[in-house]
């Protein structure tokens, strides 16, 4: 059995990396529905049924354990799924071929609190993350159980993933885009000294913000060495699931778009080349 990724596109492949890089041994699987990128602006409702298509395919190839690499399908439908489908799917399975599913954000909130320093943290994300609130509220409830105060500021960052899905994210016109955002949310509150980049995307954006920031003290945090380490924790304490996964050091890439796009857009969030890729079709 193995190890599924999913992401409505390209950005998962930097949680992929990071994970692989953890944990080298498993078999993963990745699938980018590319096709239907990005899922930012969409509905609770289209996200939901595109993410449950995801899933349900992502276990009819075998994997044992999915991980949503995507913010907005971890805050719009991880916990419908958990809740609802993955009784369904699971009820007449014995347990080394159930599925369970999990998400990216609340590895990237538990960690959290331990980086930032005054507690005003900046949450940088799609539009569709935004409207969900699921950061807030994971931040607030963690807040609320050690009783420290936190101050969390949000910005709905649309233009990010487009720029970097067309390649521009290196280009000198990425550069008003980024400098947009960050001072939008400073100038929400000029407080804030940890920003989260609540999208798989905006790590391929960071040495601009870094640039952008540089000399503040304001900490960016991204998200895939927070999930990888979340991920092997995970299993250390279920080890009935890790047993259950295959040990080869494999992965294969799947996408709902051409095959040949995926493998030359995937090149530049992997930084390897010849990357083989087959198309699949979800609904």
């Amino acid at each position: 059995m193995k190890i599924g990724i999913f992401d409505s596109g390209y950005g998962g492949l930097t949680i992929l990396s990071a994970i692989r890089e953890r944990l080298p041994e498993y078999d993963y699987l990745y699938l980018g529905d590319n096709a239907r990128a990005p899922y930012g602006t969409r509905s609770f409702e289209v996200i939901y049924a595109y993410t449950l298509e995801a899933v349900r395919y992502l276990h009819s190839c075998g994997c044992r354990l999915i991980i949503l690499a995507c913010n907005t399908a971890s805050a719009k439908a991880l916990r419908s799924i958990q809740q609802h489908d993955l009784p369904e799917i699971n009820s007449n399975l014995p347990r080394e071929r159930q599925v369970n599913v999990l998400g990216v954000i609340r590895p990237t909130v538990e960690a959290v609190p331990s980086i930032t320093r005054n507690g005003h943290i900046g949450i940088l994300a799609t539009p569709g993350t935004v409207s969900s609130q699921s950061y807030v509220i994971e931040l607030e409830h963690i807040a609320a159980a050690s009783g420290r105060s936190l101050t969390i500021t949000q910005q709905p960052c649309p233009m990010w993933v487009p720029l970097i899905e067309a390649g521009e994210h290196n280009s000198p016109g990425a550069d008003w885009f980024v400098r947009q955002y960050i001072e939008g949310i400073l100038a929400l509150d000029e407080h804030i000294d940890t920003l989260v980049l609540g999208c798989t995307h905006y790590p391929l954006l960071l040495p601009k913000i870094s640039e952008l920031l540089a000399g503040t003290g304001i900490r960016v945090v991204a998200q895939g060495g927070l999930v990888a380490d979340s991920l092997s924790a995970y299993l250390m304490r279920h080890t009935e699931i890790a047993q259950d996964l295959s040990h080869g050091k494999s992965c294969t890439y799947l996408t709902t778009e051409s095959a040949d796009k995926f493998s030359t857009s995937a090149s530049l969030f992997l930084h390897q080349e010849g990357i083989i890729a087959t198309t699949v079709t979800l609904a």
